[in-house]
């Protein structure tokens, strides 16, 4: 399975983009680096997220995604995660 990390800002609809990828309008089953499916706050609460963990669409098992849920700006952290992937 291919893993990817999208990125971009807030609201900028990287979500959107995978639904259109894997044809679907559902949204991804989220698991952690253990494979235990978590309920993903990302979707709920900007700000909060984990880009260890896992989105998988049903429609396309085929690749894992990681969401960066938006970066923003000065956020060393952010930035310091991703490149530990």
């Amino acid at each position: 399975r291919f893993q990817v990390l999208i990125i971009g800002r807030a609201n900028a609809g990287k979500t959107t983009l995978l639904q259109t990828v894997c044809n679907t309008t559902d949204l991804p089953e989220v698991f952690d680096g253990k494979g235990n499916k978590v309920l993903d706050v990302t979707f709920l609460h900007h700000g909060y997220h984990n880009i260890e963990n896992q989105s998988v669409f049903h429609s396309n098992l085929g690749f894992i995604f990681h969401d960066s849920c938006g970066l923003e700006s000065g956020s060393v952290n952010e930035l310091e995660d991703m490149r530990c992937l």
